[in-house]
């Protein structure tokens, strides 16, 4: 259905201009609408940008540690997909911007020029139909009035005529003025004749040519003016349309990444993070107590028997033990397993000595990987110098090859360096291997203890220095009726196991990791400390193994708990 404006509203200039003027209001208000929206995808995407940095890894942090796990790797790239979501939000906002609010905004102001030439054009019209309206109201009243004239000198120039007593001079002047005013009349009415001629072909060119000529523009202006609202509106959903595959890239990418989460891999990698390396503790020995109420009252084997009884109870204890109190005065809290407690206690060394044997094997390995690598490098730049070098050597005009040198002399003593290194590393990883596949050999683990000449080391865990070993043996050599003093040496302080430690050699005491012991004699540097459990039972343990705690008011007073 078709229609014109300029024939069916011909008459209604006035709601015409209130229409337009609301149509370009109505464009303002939708290109706020848009510019509001484009503000809150902005906030959007900062918000959720802000919200992925926030939970980011820190660097040299424990949380960066914790990236290890498949589940928080998935939680990274979850984080990731969701950076990049963010970023299809600015996309929408700035193709807002682009495409719409831009472009209406300029739109606008033609459209307010545009409107305001055709409004001008009518007015125009207007004023001119009014002028010739007045044209013609002006020569109607004259061409009446001059009607009127005429026929009073008409009536007077008769009135005159009849009269006997005037003079034919005086009729004859009457006549002349009745002529004259009918002569005047007469061009009145031409003139209003003319004009109002004038004025129907004005009000008809008006009416029918003018008039819809300019409603037809304005019409096709507000019909642009509606085409390019749908356009904008159109644009406005295919903004986000043109984003979504990207969004389903990001939603795909948040799925594989909870598709990646491996749970048994995870619970393997706190086996590869937490491993220690060392074996459960084995059974507690029955100490027979008894055998004290069968014992010779004899000074010797009174003292042989407390030999005896010092030396029993060889196994170890489960780490989840409660602990007594070490002093009548100091509580001690409930020691846990936690094998985390090797790692920060005891010094860090170059060989991770410090370290369980399975983590030492870890870090020892991650660092010779380390050191391959960055040989790797060097030995790559020693290769491209050298072929350079001999281009060189072929074509002197390309360069000196002497300039070379001093950098491939540099190379050199690196990879020397790093080969030196990697050696050092080797024989250290090779060591603690092959300690832990005695371990996990029995009949090995056995023979370990005894070289070949019969004699025993304390327990293999972390050094194979045979010369502590017969230090200690002679030490224990000296110390041996010491232990069979009357009166017990008094404490010095109290000490923690770091690592279990088996004690069978004549001499030494056993003990569980985390347990508390007295410490009676410090270490004379021999790399052993003498240790008290209770009345019964005292020995010497590896000072790498214990943690000391030395009391500084100790006045050799001991109470058994």
């Amino acid at each position: 259905m078709s229609c014109s404006w300029g024939t069916e509203l011909w008459d209604q200039f006035d709601n015409l201009e209130k229409h337009t003027q609301w149509g370009i209001e109505f464009v303002e208000r939708y290109t706020k609408f848009v510019k509001e929206r484009s503000e809150i995808e902005l906030s959007y995407a900062k918000q959720i940008r802000n919200l992925s940095k926030k939970y980011q890894p820190k660097k040299s942090s424990r949380e960066e540690e914790e990236y290890k796990y498949s589940s928080s790797r998935a939680f990274l790239m979850t984080l990731n997909e969701l950076n990049d979501y963010a970023g299809q939000h600015e996309v929408i906002a700035e193709n807002l911007n682009t495409q719409i609010i831009s472009e209406l905004t300029r739109y606008i102001q033609e459209l307010k020029a545009e409107r305001k030439s055709h409004f001008h054009d009518g007015r125009r019209a207007q004023q001119h139909m009014e002028n010739s309206w007045k044209q013609l109201e002006s020569s109607k009243r004259r061409f009446e009035r001059d009607c009127k004239e005429a026929d009073r000198a008409q009536h007077y120039y008769e009135k005159m005529d009849a009269d006997i007593n005037v003079t034919k001079a005086d009729v004859e002047k009457a006549r002349q003025q009745a002529q004259l005013r009918h002569q005047v009349a007469t061009e009145s009415k031409n003139e209003y004749l003319a004009c109002l001629k004038k004025f129907n072909k004005d009000q008809n060119e008006h009416y029918y040519t003018l008039i819809p000529i300019i409603f037809q523009r304005i019409q096709e202006m507000e019909e642009r003016r509606i085409e390019r609202v749908g356009d904008s509106m159109r644009s406005y959903a295919e903004v986000d349309r043109k984003v979504l595959p990207i969004i389903s890239k990001c939603l795909d990418g948040m799925n594989k990444a909870a598709e990646s989460i491996d749970p048994k891999m995870d619970t393997k990698q706190v086996v590869e993070t937490y491993k220690s390396g060392f074996e459960p503790p084995g059974d507690v020995d029955f100490e027979d107590y008894s055998l004290s109420m069968r014992r010779a009252v004899s000074e010797s084997s009174f003292l042989n028997s407390r030999g005896e009884s010092r030396r029993r109870s060889k196994g170890k204890l489960w780490p989840f033990i409660k602990r007594n109190k070490v002093t009548p005065t100091e509580n001690m809290e409930v020691v846990f397993y936690d094998i985390a407690a090797s790692f920060c206690s005891g010094s860090g060394s170059e060989d991770y000595s410090h370290l369980p044997p399975e983590q030492r094997r870890k870090k020892l390995q991650a660092k010779l990987n380390d050191i391959n690598k960055d040989l790797q490098k060097e030995m790559d730049q020693r290769d491209a110098l050298t072929k350079m070098k001999d281009v060189y050597l072929k074509n002197p005009h390309m360069g000196d090859p002497s300039s070379v040198d001093p950098r491939l002399e540099e190379i050199s003593q690196n990879i020397e360096k790093l080969q030196m290194e990697a050696q050092k590393f080797e024989s250290w990883l090779a060591e603690v291997e092959g300690k832990l596949l005695e371990k996990t050999d029995p009949q090995r683990r056995q023979s370990a203890h005894f070289d070949s000449q019969g004699n025993t080391s304390p327990d293999g865990s972390y050094t194979e220095d045979h010369s502590a070993e017969n230090q200690f043996k002679s030490r224990s050599t000296e110390f041996d009726d010491e232990f069979d003093d009357e009166d017990p040496l008094p404490t010095i302080g109290t000490c923690k196991a770091l690592y279990p430690f088996e004690g069978q050699n004549e001499g030494t005491i056993s003990m569980a990791e985390g347990e508390m012991l007295y410490v009676i004699e410090e270490d004379k540097g021999d790399g052993w400390t003498r240790v008290r459990r209770n009345e019964d039972e005292e020995g010497y343990v590896p000072t790498s193994y214990i943690k000391l705690y030395f009391d500084t008011n100790a006045k050799g007073a001991m109470t058994y708990i």
